[in-house]
C-alpha cells in the first residue's frame, strides 16, 4: 500500500521549500498537481510520473492522487501551504481508507510579510477575495468584520480581470475603521522570480498595481512605516524602552 503526501511547497523558490516536503517529493513515485505548480519543482521530480491539469480541476486532482496511493506513494503539492487555501480540506473530506500526511508549507502571507518587514506581529487574518468558492456578500462581511476588530488583513487572490471591483470596494470597506495613512503593501510573486513589493497607505492606494500574483497587507491601526519598513508593533514597547 502507497501513502498520499499533501505537500505545501511554499511560495515557490525551491529554497523556501521545507526539508520535509522536498524530502517526500523525492521519494514519491508520482506527483500530481496544478500544471504551473509542477513547472515551479522540475528540478525534484525529473524521471517520475506526473498527473496534472490545469486551472480548476482540484477535484480531479484529488481524486486521482487517492486513486493512486492506494498502490505507489503520492505527493500532491500546492504553493504555500497546503492547508491555506490548498488541497489538504479535500484530500481529507474526500479520502477514505487512504493513508495520507500534510506537509505544511510557507503560506503567501508570511512570504509577503518578510519581505516589507514586520506587518503581522499582531493578530492578523488571511481573506480571499475569489467568490468562485465562496458568496461575494460573505467575503465583504468577513472584510468588514475583520477590520473593525483591528486584524492585520492579508488578501489574498485579490484582483483579476473578472472581478476588477472587488478589491476596491473591499478597501473602501476597511477605511470605514482604519485612517488614511494606514499601511497597504502590495507584493508580487513573494520571494520567486519577478519579485516586486510597493508600500501605499489607505489614501493613496492604487489597486491597478495588484493583480492575483499579488498579496495585499493591509495594517492595524498601530502599524506604520520606518525607514521603508511596515511594523505592526506587538506591545513590547509598554513594557521596555528602546
Amino acid at each position: 500500500m502507497g501513502k498520499l503526501y499533501v505537500v505545501g511547497i511554499g511560495p515557490g523558490g525551491l529554497e523556501y521549500m521545507t526539508v520535509r516536503a522536498k524530502k517526500v517529493i523525492e521519494k514519491s513515485d508520482v506527483i500530481v498537481g496544478y500544471t504551473k505548480y509542477i513547472s515551479m519543482i522540475k528540478p525534484l521530480i525529473e524521471n517520475k510520473e506526473i498527473f496534472s491539469t490545469g486551472m480548476r480541476g482540484e477535484i480531479d486532482r484529488c481524486k486521482k492522487a487517492l486513486e493512486i496511493s492506494k498502490d505507489k506513494n503520492v505527493a500532491i503539492i500546492s504553493t504555500g501551504d497546503a492547508g491555506i487555501y490548498g488541497m489538504a480540506g479535500l484530500i481529507l473530506q474526500m479520502k477514505k481508507d487512504e493513508e495520507v500526511e500534510v506537509v505544511p508549507g510557507v503560506t503567501a502571507s508570511t512570504a509577503a510579510a518578510s519581505i516589507v518587514g514586520a506587518p503581522l506581529m499582531h493578530d492578523n487574518c488571511n481573506i480571499s477575495l475569489s467568490d468562485l468558492l465562496t458568496p461575494y456578500e460573505l467575503i465583504k462581511k468577513r472584510v468588514e468584520l475583520a477590520a473593525e476588530g483591528d486584524f492585520v488583513i492579508s488578501l489574498y487572490n485579490p484582483r483579476s480581470k473578472g472581478r476588477p471591483n472587488h478589491l476596491k470596494e473591499c478597501i473602501n470597506l476597511i477605511k470605514k475603521y482604519r485612517k488614511g495613512d494606514t499601511p497597504v503593501a502590495v507584493i508580487k510573486n513573494a520571494l520567486r522570480e519577478n519579485q516586486d513589493a510597493k508600500i501605499f497607505t489607505l489614501d493613496n492606494f492604487m489597486e491597478d498595481a495588484v493583480d492575483m500574483l499579488s498579496i495585499v497587507i493591509i495594517g492595524n491601526s498601530k502599524s506604520y512605516i520606518d525607514k521603508q519598513m511596515f511594523i505592526t508593533p506587538r506591545g513590547y514597547e509598554n513594557k521596555e524602552k528602546f
